[in-house]
């Protein structure tokens, strides 16, 4: 393919001709790989776009849950009739997955023309590859103009990109103990980062019922609109499905989410009463909701692709996300073993991984993906071998692709196979399953 310049939708000259070499480029540009922050993304946002976006948005954060909060919303007002953008990181196999309008990842050229439009508009500001992706995003939404755009948060949420926009909901899922070099040691050190994505007036939906109290009390004091689980609303089983009560009393049949897990239901219960917060802008059926729970997709969280052996990928790389990996693992039908397969990024804590699989998984393969931040195998398997010599054995294995086989080779039919760690892992399985 040429490296020569491919003209722009403007008749100028774009600085790359591919998708790729754009991403290559952003990578380079800033002086620090992560810099979180809002005053040089602000700039050159409002030097896009002076005005306010003419649709609503909902901005999702939290520890675990976001992902499958915005698969959900987006799924309930698709199945509405209308058209919804949203913006998640990061991504499994296509950068594209990240960018998506109507349901479907945006194209390589809609990409390029947002950046070449972002490269021209920041001037002499530099700014980081997570910082043009959401710029990106925001830019082709403001294009679209879509009925509906969900912004998810890809770090904290105070300083995090999105948060340049003022959402008219915003929302957190839960939260953990993760990214501690970045947003504190303690609970509640994390979720004043993440309530910083909250609005004086305007709901501020908390998906967790023990929730910290600081996420609430700094809703309370900006002056947001705090809805939590547990207290202004509710759910329960029942005969049908699960019940949701609103924040009125009023109560709503709802089937089970096709998103596998009981604390799917907590996630369900956000992304219904954030549309029900946009009601006057957005009059969403109860049909629709309905419809929507049942179609929702999400790849890499318990994603369970049948064979002789079978395969279950998920992303989870923390304590709290491996506890709700261990409760589906409890919950799923299968008659033989399973194995494990992990790789891990360096900031990571692989002892609260492995631990609460430690009675679900019989064998594990170590290995190392290929990512940058990936967590070296040698330390990987040292900070694992105390812990799983005495309850499974474990082999290391020089890549995802080596480990998968390996595996495999150990199974017997009705097995199955876990990978797990990351996105760079599950994408590396996704990629190993296309290939074979």
């Amino acid at each position: 393919m040429s490296s020569e310049p491919l003209p722009d939708a403007d008749g100028a000259q774009a600085r790359f001709p591919t998708l790729d070499a754009w991403l290559a480029w952003q990578i380079t540009l800033h002086p620090k790989q992560m810099d979180l922050g809002l005053e040089r993304v602000a700039t050159v946002w409002g030097r896009l776009c002076p005005t306010p976006l003419p649709f609503p948005v909902i901005t999702v954060g939290g520890t675990n849950g976001k992902g499958s909060c915005v698969a959900m919303i987006e799924a309930m007002v698709l199945a509405g009739g209308y058209v919804c953008a949203s913006y998640t990181s990061p991504h499994l196999l296509r950068y594209n997955e990240r960018v998506r309008v109507g349901g479907e990842p945006v194209c390589d050229a809609r990409l390029c023309e947002a950046f070449e439009r972002i490269d021209r508009a920041r001037q002499e500001i530099t700014l980081t590859y997570f910082e043009f992706g959401a710029l990106a995003a925001l830019d082709i939404f403001r294009h679209e103009r879509p009925d509906l755009a969900v912004l998810e948060v890809g770090l904290g949420g105070r300083l995090d990109a999105v948060n340049m926009i003022d959402a008219d909901v915003s929302v957190v899922t839960s939260i953990g103990l993760d990214h501690t070099a970045w947003l504190g040691e303690t609970l509640d050190e994390i979720a004043l980062e993440k309530a910083g994505i909250f609005r004086a007036g305007r709901p501020a939906i908390i998906g967790q019922r023990d929730a910290p109290q600081a996420l609430r009390r700094e809703a309370e004091r900006i002056g947001a609109c705090p809805i939590q689980l547990g207290h202004e609303i509710a759910h329960e089983h029942s005969a049908a499905g699960w019940m949701l009560r609103g924040q009125g009393g009023q109560r709503l049949s709802l089937p089970i989410p096709v998103l596998r897990g009981g604390f799917q239901l907590d996630n369900a219960a956000a992304a219904v009463t954030a549309l029900e917060c946009l009601h006057d802008r957005l009059p969403l059926a109860a049909n629709a909701l309905r419809i929507g729970l049942q179609r929702a997709q999400l790849a890499g969280r318990f994603q369970v692709i049948p064979g002789t052996v079978t395969l279950i990928l998920d992303v989870a790389h923390n304590g709290e996300a491996a506890q709700a990996l261990a409760g589906n693992l409890g919950a799923f039908q299968h008659t033989g073993a399973i194995r494990a397969v992990i790789a891990l990024l360096s900031d990571k804590e692989p002892e609260t991984i492995v631990h609460p699989l430690l009675d679900c998984v019989q064998e594990w393969y170590l290995t190392q993906s290929d990512d940058p931040r990936a967590m070296p195998l040698e330390t990987l398997g040292a900070r694992l071998q105390t812990l799983l010599q005495p309850h499974a054995r474990a082999h290391h294995c020089a890549d995802v692709a080596q480990a998968i086989d390996a595996a495999l080779a150990a199974s017997a039919p009705g097995d199955c196979l876990l990978v797990l760690g990351s996105f760079t892992t599950v994408g590396e399985a996704l990629r190993y399953c296309a290939d074979t």
